[in-house]
């Protein structure tokens, strides 16, 4: 349990750099540190699969970030600069969202049971019924296909769209 405290520390300081610091290639490498600190901590609750995800989805990140940010500018221009009067009224907006999603989140959190105990209700219920509700010969692909394709389909989505996005950054600068 002490690891996992100490990864949320080391996490939390590696997303503070990696918003303040200004050179944006430092600022990558800190968010890949927050996301390998993750990956670690699937490991420590046993969940190797979701951590060669992690993996998989840190390196590719920071790969493009990478080469993004070489082929634009090293430098955020836009740190230390003060807050502009246009920008007070996102500001405000943002702060109400956000203590009304820590007041959402913490409502949330006091349904959890408690930290390492499982609740295997739902797995349960894919196991006993996968194959009979959804037909397919295999249970993992009922679960990712059936039972979570919504959930499949908007990761890939928001994966194909990144890609899209790194790779139009790229393009309009090769073209200058």
């Amino acid at each position: 349990m002490l690891e996992l405290y100490l990864l949320i520390i080391a996490m939390l300081a590696a997303a503070v750099v990696a918003v303040e610091i200004k050179d944006l290639l430092a600022s990558a490498v800190a968010m890949g540190i927050v996301g390998f600190s993750v990956a670690i901590m699937f490991i420590l609750v046993q969940a190797p699969d979701l951590a060669i995800v992690q993996i998989v989805v840190e390196i590719l990140t920071v790969v493009f970030f990478a080469a993004t940010i070489l082929r634009t500018t090293h430098t955020d221009e836009t740190i230390g600069k003060g807050l502009k009067t246009e920008s007070i009224f996102p500001s405000i907006t943002y702060f109400i969202f956000a203590t009304l999603f820590a007041v959402l989140v913490s409502y949330a959190l006091r349904e959890l049971p408690p930290f390492g105990a499982p609740i295997m209700k739902i797995a349960s219920y894919y196991v006993h019924n996968g194959l009979r509700d959804t037909g397919a010969a295999n249970i993992v692909a009922a679960i990712i296909l059936d039972y979570r394709g919504y959930d499949t389909f908007g990761e890939a989505v928001v994966l194909f769209t990144s890609v899209i996005g790194v790779l139009t950054i790229l393009r309009s600068t090769g073209r200058k």
